[in-house]
């Protein structure tokens, strides 16, 4: 937490850029995506900063990380000179932050590939999956397919489907949720559906077995906001399986019971439908026949 004790009247792009020694346009990308906050509640760059305002910035970006290469295994599913398909293991954080300074996603890239692209402590990195969270992720290998791939994204270009195993039944066979999310006001680390601060999110669902008191479904998203499938299941009352942050459940070694099992999107430069489909994790499958064995 920063208290303004000087250089007030300032705007607080400008403020932070200085205090965090960071560039200015990388401080206004922290605003945007709402990721900082001045006594509690979110405001745009140009908000000239008072005395005694408190600012605070979400550990997740900011700061710049000096990001080293490891020797981690990773499981690559495709790969050409532009881009790369991976399928992520549960556990492993996708890219450096505060607290996780090692031994994700991105410190194995950089062992294997010069990544291009990007900012510096996630190049290549144009979404992301949580860290409990298993299955395919797209990585740019240069800046142009890291530009290209970013807005296809932000076009609802590329297509994603999620298993998961949620607490309860649900009555319909399918159903879309179309609530907004911004950061959870009561704890900043968490998201919430809320009207205050949010952007939109649109998560399709559709049931593809029931068991005794769980179902599991297959998720579609149409946006792609931080925790979003987690937090709109947890909004309609049937949280993700294992979920610690926004379930009922305590933390397991595995972690929450999601998976992302399929991507489909038009190659950036050969113009060619890819389509790649994975398997969840032995873990995934060992929660599916313990709730087949309930019945």
């Amino acid at each position: 937490m920063i208290k303004v004790e000087d250089n007030q009247g300032t705007r607080l792009d400008s403020y932070l850029s200085e205090k965090l020694e960071l560039s200015r346009s990388k401080v206004q990308k922290l605003i945007k995506e709402d990721l900082v906050t001045v006594n509690g509640k979110n405001v745009n760059g140009s908000y000239q900063v008072k005395l005694n305002d408190e600012i605070e910035v979400n550990d997740d970006l900011n700061y710049e990380i000096n990001v080293e290469p490891e020797d981690i295994e990773i499981d690559i599913v495709y790969e050409d000179e532009d881009l790369l398909v991976i399928n992520k293991k549960s556990g492993m954080v996708v890219h450096p932050a505060p607290g996780h300074y090692t031994g994700t996603l991105v410190n194995a890239l950089l062992y294997r590939f010069n990544i291009k692209g990007g900012e510096n402590h996630r190049p290549g990195i144009v979404h992301r999956l949580d860290k409990d969270t298993s299955g395919l992720m797209l990585v740019a290998k240069n800046e142009w397919t890291h530009e290209k791939l970013s807005e296809m994204i932000s076009k609802k270009e590329v297509e994603r489907h999620y298993l998961a195993i949620v607490s309860g039944l649900i009555k319909h066979d399918t159903g879309t949720i179309d609530a907004p999310i911004g950061r959870d006001t009561a704890d900043r680390q968490k998201m919430a559906v809320t009207d205050q601060n949010a952007k939109e999110a649109i998560t399709h669902f559709r049931v593809l077995k029931q068991f005794k008191e769980n179902t599991l479904i297959e998720c579609i998203l149409e946006t792609g906001r931080t925790h979003q499938i987690r937090v709109h299941l947890a909004y309609i009352e049937h949280p993700v399986v294992n979920d610690p942050a926004y379930g009922k459940g305590k933390a397991t070694d595995f972690g929450q019971m999601l998976h992302s099992k399929s991507i489909k999107f038009i190659h950036p430069r050969t113009g060619k439908e890819l389509f790649f489909e994975v398997e969840p994790p032995i873990e995934f499958k060992n929660k599916l026949e313990e709730l087949e064995n309930e019945e």
